[in-house]
């Protein structure tokens, strides 16, 4: 059987956009030669992937199955490209990297910086995703490797340590608990919050917080950058927690006061996620080891 790696990219195209029209122009293909490749393909593979009907396609089971093999053989031929070409041409090529955005605010920038002057020949695809979200990017090979919060993702992933990062608690100038040098939780649910966006890690730790003392958070508004969260609890809408080096950016400038944030939960480590690290290609292995130095 001799699978063609174009047939599986159109396969996995026409999975995520859940149509062949679509998959088809993605691919730069006619849509009847897709529809004739999907064909093949089920034939070679002797197994049906897709239910036809007028109202369009819906993936079989098999299809699922087949999605997470081919993104991986799929991987593995780009990687021979990307490798090959880089050892042709010195440190070069092209990186996808995801991280969250205590990663991205507090330490990549100049990490970033000074790895792509020393290696001016290199791209690096950065996307912020929450940390949830980036051990599914890693594992689906979409991502080569991703940076988040230490913790338990599931899947057969590998992970080096990278960073300590410090959750505070911020408040408005002349606010209450300005007072105080360091609140815990209990303190700090007496106020309105201002919060992250859905889904985000510091949400669920004051949501999980605040049931273990069995008080209400009260969640006014919520954004989906730090400088927003800043430029809210500036504006007197209510408090926040983020990184302390995230703050630290903003403090100068507005009317927020830190304050240490006494839960076991505000010291976190980030770690470095991937699949294997013999598997990098040479020029994200390169970064991943700049990257884990302390």
């Amino acid at each position: 059987m001799r699978l063609d790696p174009i047939s599986l990219r159109l396969f996995v195209a026409v999975m995520e956009e859940q149509a062949i029209a679509r998959a088809a122009a993605r691919e730069n293909i006619a849509t009847s030669a897709a529809s004739r490749r999907l064909a093949e393909l089920e034939a070679q593979l002797k197994v049906q992937l897709f239910e036809r009907s007028n109202r369009g396609i819906a993936p079989t089971p098999a299809a699922y199955t087949l999605l997470g093999l081919a993104r991986s053989v799929l991987g593995e031929i780009d990687g021979i490209a990307r490798q090959m070409r880089e050892y042709g041409s010195g440190m070069r090529g092209h990186v996808r990297m995801v991280a969250n955005i205590s990663a991205i605010t507090q330490f990549l920038p100049a990490q970033l910086q000074g790895f792509m002057t020393q290696h001016p020949e290199v791209q690096v695809h950065l996307q912020e995703k929450i940390s949830s979200e980036i051990a599914l990017a890693v594992a689906q090979n979409t991502a080569d490797f991703g940076i988040l919060n230490a913790g338990r993702y599931g899947g057969d992933l590998c992970y080096l340590p990278y960073r300590q990062d410090e959750l505070i608690l911020i408040a408005p100038h002349g606010h209450p608990l300005t007072q105080f040098d360091q609140v815990d939780m209990r303190q700090a649910l007496a106020y309105d919050f201002v919060g992250a966006h859905v889904g985000s890690v510091i949400n669920a730790l004051l949501t999980r917080s605040a049931a273990q003392v069995d008080l209400p958070l009260k969640l006014r508004i919520q954004v989906t950058s730090y400088d927003a969260l800043c430029l809210m609890v500036a504006a007197g809408l209510g408090v926040g927690v983020l990184p302390r080096q995230s703050a630290a950016l903003y403090a100068g400038t507005l009317a927020i006061t830190a304050l240490r944030l006494d839960e076991p939960w505000a010291q976190r480590q980030l770690v470095l996620c991937m699949r294997s690290f013999e598997g990098l290609p040479p020029v994200a292995r390169a970064l991943v080891e700049h990257l884990a130095k302390p």
